[in-house]
């Protein structure tokens, strides 16, 4: 019996060792732990599918088109063989998001077929500018549509030049983007005469331009800018006031002068700005791109703002007696169906604000006596009740050293970005933090 129990116990002491032993070893020889880790290391995790229009690419066959002269939504799909009715419920069911109306010509769009022998056309995506972009589901059923955006990126730029013919050339002769000199003369427009600009002027600007699918489609924002003109020295600096974004010289003045609501004291509006008015002469429909202002004949009529009598006399176009001003290189005003013009008022004089040019009447294509009144930027009309009016008061004496403080960084890239030594201007010294713009 003794001899048992030590037998049982020397296998006992060689068993533990052992199973310890042959423990360790599986943990170190494990095949499934080995291919767990080998299947870890050589299959990462697969990338996202490629995205197009917020589709799984891959999902579908594409072809992308360009809309031809004359063709209307049921032109597009009717080739592309989708059936009337799908295509009549989609016009209809798309006027709260979009008018298909608006389809224009040589605008891109894509057709997404199912990925199978059929190629039936399961998506319908119309770019509508840039940025935005229209998505028609073509089943028989569930029509998805809504309209959606490209993401937008901002890149953060700045440069400079010396004008030798013109700022939209010289923009383009220092590989920038040439939308500059329309930002450019806009900010400047009561500062900087543009149609006077001379060679050697110059510039300098910080500006963001925006990115779409890593192609440029404009500005976004002018920060700072510096033009040179006629050795006078120009700032401007975008800053927020008043809960308004708008562009103020190094002392804290505004770039802007204000321009008078209407040109008449007491009247009436009669007819406001359109694309499609019907004409009370001619009885046909056309634009009408001024706003009317009905008062009884006589009714003295101001300039809105300082500018150059352009033109003054007789429009055969219908106009009557009107006066043309040119107020700075981006705004334009017209006065039309005037009864007679104010005394000494002509071509090539200047006028300031508020200063009388003439009488209402009711000359031309009218139908009693009113006031056609016209604004034109960059050559373009809008609407005279739709111009934006940023505040024309300096900064507030309050916030003026959170504004230094703001444009003390602006300003010395500025400087670094000029072609030639410039003296750097006096400020004070801030004394208070500048708040996030």
């Amino acid at each position: 019996m003794k001899k048992v129990l030590i037998a049982l116990l020397v296998v006992l002491l060689l068993a533990v060792p052992a199973s310890i032993y042959i423990h360790q070893w599986r943990l170190a020889n494990d095949v499934s732990v080995v291919q767990d880790s080998l299947l870890i290391e050589d299959f990462p995790e697969p990338p996202p599918p490629r995205m197009l229009y917020g589709l799984v690419e891959d999902s579908f066959y594409t072809e992308q088109y360009k809309v031809a002269r004359n063709q209307n939504l049921a032109a597009i799909l009717l080739a592309q063989d989708v059936d009337y009715p799908i295509i009549h419920h989609l016009a209809e069911k798309s006027k709260d998001v979009f008018d298909v109306r608006r389809i224009r010509t040589g605008n891109p769009y894509t057709i997404f077929y199912s990925k199978d022998t059929l190629r039936k056309p399961a998506w319908f995506v119309y770019e509508i500018d840039h940025t935005d972009y229209l998505v028609m589901q073509l089943s028989d059923s569930l029509q998805k549509i809504y309209v959606d955006s490209k993401p937008l990126e901002l890149v953060r730029k700045a440069g400079s030049g010396i004008i030798e013919s013109s700022l939209w050339n010289t923009a383009h002769d220092n590989n920038l983007n040439q939308l500059l000199a329309i930002e450019l003369s806009e900010i400047y427009a009561w500062t900087v005469d543009f149609f006077g600009i001379e060679k050697g002027d110059n510039f300098r600007v910080i500006y963001d331009e925006q990115y779409v699918d890593s192609t440029s489609i404009g500005i976004d924002a002018i920060h700072a800018a510096h033009f040179q003109h006629k050795g006078r020295d120009y700032y401007a600096f975008r800053y927020r006031e008043d809960s308004t974004f708008s562009f103020f010289d190094e002392e804290g003045n505004s770039l802007r002068k204000a321009f008078l609501k209407a040109p008449l004291k007491f009247s009436r509006i009669s007819s406001r700005f359109s694309h499609s008015r019907f004409h009370p002469v001619l009885k046909i429909r056309r634009p009408h791109h001024g706003v009317d202002y009905a008062a009884p004949s006589g009714t003295p009529v101001y300039a809105i703002g300082d500018g150059t009598v352009t033109h003054r006399g007789w429009d055969p176009k219908g106009g009557g007696n009107y006066i043309r001003i040119r107020h700075n290189s981006v705004y334009t005003t017209v006065y039309m169906h005037l009864q007679g013009f104010a005394k000494g008022i002509r071509k090539g004089q200047f006028v300031q604000q508020s200063q009388l040019i003439g009488y209402v009447g009711s000359t031309g294509l009218s139908t009693g006596p009113h006031l056609d009144f016209r604004v034109y930027r960059n050559g373009s009309a809008v609407d005279p009740l739709k111009i934006e009016a940023p505040p024309v008061d300096p900064i507030a004496q309050e916030n003026m050293a959170a504004y230094l403080e703001y444009i003390a960084p602006l300003m010395d890239e500025l400087l670094n970005l000029q072609q030639k030594p410039l003296e750097k201007p006096a400020m004070d010294a801030p004394v208070v933090a500048a708040p996030p713009q």
